[in-house]
């Protein structure tokens, strides 16, 4: 009887280890098909969790790992293997780009109130002298010994409701910029972030009669030489143009010097500095900076400062001839020059077929 169950025992050890190398052989030569099996079993499994979980939060490891897949999964298959839309990652990388540069963490409480007896003194300045604004009653303030910013002074009068800024005789702002626009000439500075978070400055240019852009330049290190040169080949390109700018607007930056300045002043343009964080003053090129966020930075991931001069350079060559409706006046930037065919105002990759020009209206007599 022993020796039964020792034989029984060795027969079943064989007949398993038999079993396990014939099923090791067919797994070895049919490789692909186990993995495809695991593919759909690991799919299907992925659809009914999608089916029943909510939202899902990733964790920074987890998108760094999907952002790093997207390129080797095909586009027309998202929908069905991956997780997440292009647009996800464009948010993902803006956000990441974001975190870098947010201060608010490192950000210390506000200033303390002014003291009540320099807001009454302040106040009491303004009723007196009504035609003066917050920029003399600071003056005066400061022969007094009161250590107070203009800013201060301006919060001040406006909190007791008085004028800050009387108007005096002369146009205002807005009514400057509307009877000059043909000789003025605005210049602001925008950012980009590419994918391995380095920020990369553009120098724009636009003029505002005709809207007409100009890049100056791309760098990541925008210094007050290198600013000077790229004004030195803006007047080069314009020429004859620009003894007709007659105002340049810019604002306060450390990057605009004396070098920069002199550019156009010897030229016979005058130089407009905005005042502190007052973006309105120089809205038409903010609106440039915007558009070009909006509707190529925003849409696209920079891998290069050369990438990114490229993707300006085309926008700025289509933008000219074909943005009629932001010309004051519904003309064309450049009258002479015709749009390249089949470029549309919507966006510089657009086609579309070219329509004949309609034949002009006869003369009656």
């Amino acid at each position: 009887m022993t020796l039964g169950l020792g034989s029984s025992r060795v027969i079943f050890t064989l007949v398993y280890l038999i079993v396990r190398s014939v099923l090791g052989l067919v797994v070895l030569f049919r490789r692909d098909l186990s993995k495809d099996a695991e593919l759909l079993v690991l799919r299907h499994e992925n659809t009914v969790l999608r089916r029943h979980v909510g939202r899902v939060r990733y964790e920074p490891v987890d998108r760094a790992w999907l952002a790093a897949l997207a390129g080797l999964i095909p586009r027309r298959r998202w929908s069905e293997v991956f997780p997440v839309t292009p647009a996800t990652l464009l948010v993902w990388h803006r956000k990441l780009a974001a975190k870098k540069y947010d201060t608010s963490k490192r950000r210390k409480p506000g200033r303390p109130p002014t003291v009540r007896s320099i807001a009454r003194l302040a106040v009491r300045l303004a009723r007196e002298n009504p035609l003066r604004g917050h920029r003399r009653i600071h003056g005066e303030l400061t022969k007094l010994g009161v250590a107070v910013a203009p800013s201060t002074v301006w919060e001040i009068l406006h909190a007791a409701g008085i004028d800050p800024a009387p108007r005096r005789s002369g146009p205002t702002w807005r009514q400057f910029l509307h009877a000059q626009a043909a000789a003025i000439l605005a210049v602001d500075f925008l950012h980009v972030d590419t994918v391995l978070l380095k920020r990369i400055y553009v120098l724009v240019f636009i003029e505002h009669g005709t809207r007409r852009m100009h890049i100056g330049g791309v760098t990541a290190s925008p210094t007050g030489e290198w600013t000077a040169q790229q004004a030195r080949n803006l007047a080069l390109s314009l020429y004859e143009r620009l003894e007709g700018i007659k105002f340049l607007i810019r604002d306060r930056g450390p990057n605009f010097t004396a070098s920069f300045d002199a550019v156009f002043q010897a030229a016979g343009t005058r130089i407009l500095r905005t005042s502190v964080q007052a973006p309105r003053m120089n809205a038409i090129c903010e609106r440039l900076v915007g558009t070009l966020r909006r509707e190529l930075l925003d849409r696209v991931l920079i891998l290069s400062d050369q990438g990114d001069r490229r993707r300006h350079r085309r926008c700025s060559d289509h933008r000219p001839v074909g943005r009629r409706r932001r010309d004051p006046r519904h003309r064309p930037p450049d009258p002479h020059v015709r749009p390249p065919q089949g470029l549309t105002a919507g966006h510089p990759t657009e086609r579309t077929p070219q329509c004949p020009t309609p034949p002009p209206p006869a003369h009656r007599p």
